[in-house]
């Protein structure tokens, strides 16, 4: 599927671009251990680095990465960000923008202490026509101080302006830190806009001996959802 970036000229050379998930799983992931000791079972058990399903959804679409450092002291954010000026009309300079939280009312995410930013983005995204775009905070990133909102965009029609994230703020005021350059800041998953058709049935006859078989494969020895169930990767 073709995914086509569009920035300013003058942002060509400045900004991060867009990259698929895969190449960028978090360092913890690489470091965390395979398996790790249950006292109450007597032994090791596999982690979740050797759970396919939750590292595939981490590596799936491509991630939006911010355009430089943020500083964040005492509740305030600060960045070294100039970029020259723009040859395609207005756009916002700053690379972070704040929300009134009163817009957040009514919602899970409203509290009267709680901070709501939006991250800048420069970059114009286009799918093909059918396909909306579905961005939501990088999959099982709990450890960054923020988390982005999840919306859906139909950038086959919506194609020509930038898509913002908005994102509440994890972190009081006594916070101090720096988001780096180039982490990642939301997830995107094209999805093809259609009807749904749910169909139901009962696990009889055939369906019946399938599931049977599967469950047994799956208990009887580790791996085998990775070996013989997991879709190759493109």
């Amino acid at each position: 599927m073709r995914v086509t970036f569009r920035c300013p000229p003058e942002l060509r050379d400045l900004l991060p671009r867009p990259i698929p998930a895969r190449r960028s799983l978090p360092e913890w992931l690489r470091r965390m251990p395979a398996t790790a000791p249950v006292a109450d079972v007597g032994g090791d058990i596999r982690t979740v680095k050797q759970c396919p399903p939750f590292v595939d959804a981490m590596s799936t679409g491509f991630l939006m990465l911010l355009p430089t450092d943020l500083r964040i002291e005492g509740g305030a954010f600060h960045w070294d960000w100039d970029p020259p000026p723009s040859t395609v009309g207005r756009y916002t300079r700053s690379p972070v923008a704040f929300h009134l939280i009163e817009q957040a009312s009514g919602t899970p995410f409203f509290a009267a202490d709680a901070s709501a930013i939006k991250f800048n983005n420069f970059w114009s995204i286009e799918l093909d026509p059918g396909w909306s775009l579905l961005v939501t905070h990088p999959f099982n990133r709990a450890d960054l101080p923020f988390r982005t909102l999840t919306g859906l965009v139909d950038v086959d029609l919506y194609k020509d302006a930038f898509i913002q994230f908005p994102a509440q703020w994890l972190k009081g005021d006594d916070y101090s830190g720096v988001i780096a350059k180039g982490t990642p800041v939301a997830q995107c998953l094209p999805v093809r806009r259609q009807a749904l058709d749910l169909a139901f049935d009962m696990l009889v006859d055939d369906a019946a001996t399938r599931f049977v078989e599967t469950k047994e494969a799956v208990d009887a020895e580790p791996g085998v959802y990775r070996r013989r169930f997991r879709a190759p990767r493109p």
